[in-house]
């Protein structure tokens, strides 16, 4: 569910109270815990945590117009959320996350980056503090430049492979089709010296 507050007291004032309170427990821990290099703002309709262009000018490679983001927490139809691509891009900061989220006995709902909770006593935020704190911003820019580069290089390879599957295909009908037309000429010459040998047997036989 996409707000259209522009900014942060805008967002956390059209909320129900419960969720105000919720969403302001976590955004506490969050800002406590946050590398200076990033900035809060609403970005996507949520409030949101990302490396500013004075930071990180290329921007987020999928709109470089918007700054690239880090984490955010929402206030979605059915549960409250709490997104961080940190996790989503470091398979060890997630493994950790999940471990140590387990480890306090609550309940995690998790998708790749997405954590959905309905109340703030189902959230250990000594986790969500260290989560964010194991991120500064010069390590997430890192870690997502790699990502990108290795897509990059694996759609690459992806490319030349299939380019090479389809030359092989191609030869391959080549191939074949040259063989099917020798077959045919040879078919086609076979019966005419069998028509000319039928011919002459009849002529010889007139006589």
């Amino acid at each position: 569910m996409q707000s259209k507050a522009t900014t942060v007291a805008a967002y956390l004032k059209e909320l129900p109270e419960d969720r105000r309170s919720a969403i302001e427990s976590l955004r506490e821990v969050i800002l406590a815990n946050l590398d200076g290099d990033y900035e809060e703002g609403v970005q996507y309709g949520m409030i949101g945590y990302y490396v500013p262009h004075r930071v990180f000018p290329a921007g987020y490679h999928c709109d470089p117009k918007q700054p690239l983001p880090f984490a955010s927490i929402a206030s979605q139809k059915n549960h409250l959320a709490f997104y961080c691509m940190g996790v989503y891009m470091d398979p060890e900061l997630a493994a950790w996350f999940e471990s140590a989220w387990k480890k306090t006995g609550k309940k995690l709902d998790m998708g790749k980056s997405c954590i959905r909770f309905k109340r703030i006593e189902d959230v250990p935020l000594e986790v969500v503090g260290e989560v964010i704190r194991r991120m500064p911003a010069a390590a997430y820019i890192a870690r997502y430049e790699g990502n990108l580069h290795t897509q990059k290089a694996r759609a690459k390879s992806g490319g030349a492979a299939a380019g090479k599957k389809t030359a092989k295909s191609a030869t391959a009908k080549t191939v074949k089709k040259a063989a099917a037309k020798k077959t045919a000429k040879k078919a086609a010459s076979k019966s005419t010296s069998t028509k000319k040998a039928t011919k002459k047997t009849a002529k010889k036989a007139g006589r």
